[in-house]
């Protein structure tokens, strides 16, 4: 464990509060004109997935978990949960659904994702900026429709809903970012 400043807690870090395991979801600092600036901190317990809001002085000294980031490769899911396996000596870890999350839909067989492990176990993930996925429907090209900020909406073959410019059809193979599943640029293949 080392102990670290509450300001510089980020997205993705692991903190020891009371013995337990949380990973912090966001992290924000507040400088009001008057009083002592704080940070806000929410975080999701490892062990059983609770949510927990805390508010510390940017100042106060927190316990951060030690972490190993490891790239790892996504083999497949099952009822067990997501299988990956570490490209340099095979071997695999499990991950359930409630850890993985939203993001699951952007996993792909074969996908070089970091995982974060914590004394054998992994407790995080982190996906690719940008997955190129195909558009299965969309609304027709409308003539006329030229405007640049008018998107139209459009389903992705994992599933997520998206919008995507007017001149993009079914078919057509796309850029989505994972982050928030926007439309990121036609694919380039």
């Amino acid at each position: 464990m080392v102990k670290v400043i509450a300001s510089s807690v980020r997205k993705g870090n692991v903190l020891d509060v009371d013995g337990k395991l949380y990973v912090v979801l966001t992290a924000q600092n507040f400088h009001p004109g008057k009083g002592t600036p704080v940070t806000q901190v929410d975080m999701r317990r490892i062990s059983d997935g609770v949510k927990v809001s805390e508010r510390y002085r940017t100042t106060e000294q927190v316990e951060r978990a030690f972490v190993e980031d490891r790239e790892h490769t996504f083999l497949y899911e099952d009822a067990e949960g997501f299988h990956f396996m570490n490209p340099e000596s095979y071997d695999q870890l499990v991950m359930s659904v409630d850890d993985i999350g939203d993001l699951k839909a952007y996993l792909q067989e074969g996908m070089a994702v970091m995982l974060s492990i914590h004394e054998g176990i992994a407790i995080a993930i982190d996906l690719p900026r940008h997955v190129i996925l195909e558009i299965t429907e969309t609304e027709p090209v409308v003539k006329g429709q030229t405007a640049s900020s008018s998107y139209k909406p459009a389903l992705l073959s994992n599933g997520v809903r998206t919008s995507v410019p007017p001149h993009i059809q079914a078919g057509t193979r796309v850029v989505i970012a994972t982050e928030d599943g926007s439309y990121v640029e036609r694919a380039k293949d």
